[in-house]
């Protein structure tokens, strides 16, 4: 009986361990901003070309200096694909959605941009600033694809919080939701350990 509980606690403890290495591997990114830090945790067993793709720009130094030009309070703010003059960035070939994952569009979650067409996302991204199942992925379908989750903030939530409470309006090309003040992405940097 005691060998049995022995052994279903070193059962138990390896799990544990095996939960914790799982996620201290995963790339992180620190995401510098005019209105403070963040870092992303990133999960590529879950969305590995999703990952992939936006560590290309992010190694690229392609978000330097972008910002977040879409911010809908109770909802999500976007960024990366135009800088404060409001170019729009060079972007590479959009990525395979792969909101099928199981990652559902929690606060605080990372997701991947796109247009009406599911395969659309290239460089663009949002925090989810609340919980939004309704952008979850529901069937292999075009109203069911979903958005693609592929990380999550795991330092400086209230950043995000703060720029989804920024006052909006219009600003360049667009007619409204363009924070006043402007937003800067000053960097990003993936996180060597």
């Amino acid at each position: 009986m005691i060998f049995k509980k022995l052994l279903l606690s070193i059962t138990a403890l390896a799990f544990v361990f095996q939960i914790q290495f799982a996620h201290a591997g995963n790339p992180k990114v620190k995401v510098e901003t005019s209105k403070g830090a963040m870092v992303f945790e990133l999960y590529p067993e879950k969305a590995p070309k999703t990952v992939a793709n936006f560590l290309a720009y992010v190694n690229a130094g392609t978000y330097d200096g972008t910002i977040f030009h879409r911010v809908i309070k109770d909802f999500m703010n976007q960024g990366g694909g135009f800088t404060s003059d409001y170019k729009k960035v060079d972007t590479k070939d959009p990525v395979q959605n792969e909101a099928d994952n199981g990652l559902k569009n929690l606060k605080n979650t990372i997701a991947m941009a796109r247009t009406s067409t599911p395969h659309s996302a290239t460089n663009q991204f949002f925090i989810n600033t609340a919980d939004n199942a309704f952008l979850d992925h529901s069937s292999k379908s075009m109203r069911g694809w979903g958005y693609t989750v592929f990380g999550k903030i795991v330092e400086g939530e209230n950043v995000a919080g703060i720029i989804s409470r920024a006052a909006t309006g219009a600003g360049g090309p667009f007619a409204k939701d363009v924070p006043r003040t402007t937003i800067i992405i000053n960097k990003m940097t993936e996180i060597k350990e």
